[in-house]
């Protein structure tokens, strides 16, 4: 697992993170990896399955034209020859 050194922090942030710590029940480590998380991973975050069956929806994707994609030739492509 990675590790990541913060430099310069002011006394004031390291002291309100060790107080919002104590309120979570939790070490200030544990809290700042949670701040981490919630600020990279938000839960309003949009899955790519979750759009990508919004837009099929929107552009009105019909059944037939559904069964087609899924019943296509799933052969992989060939590679391009660069001789």
């Amino acid at each position: 697992m990675a590790m990541l050194t913060v430099r310069n922090l002011p006394d004031e942030v390291h002291r309100a993170l060790r107080v919002r710590a104590a309120m979570h029940g939790r070490s200030t480590e544990a809290e700042v990896r949670a701040i981490l998380e919630d600020a990279v991973k938000p839960e309003q975050r949009i899955r790519m399955g979750d759009a990508l069956a919004a837009l099929g929806r929107k552009i009105g994707l019909t059944d037939d034209e559904l069964s087609a994609i899924e019943n296509r030739d799933k052969t992989p492509a060939e590679p391009i020859k660069f001789e």
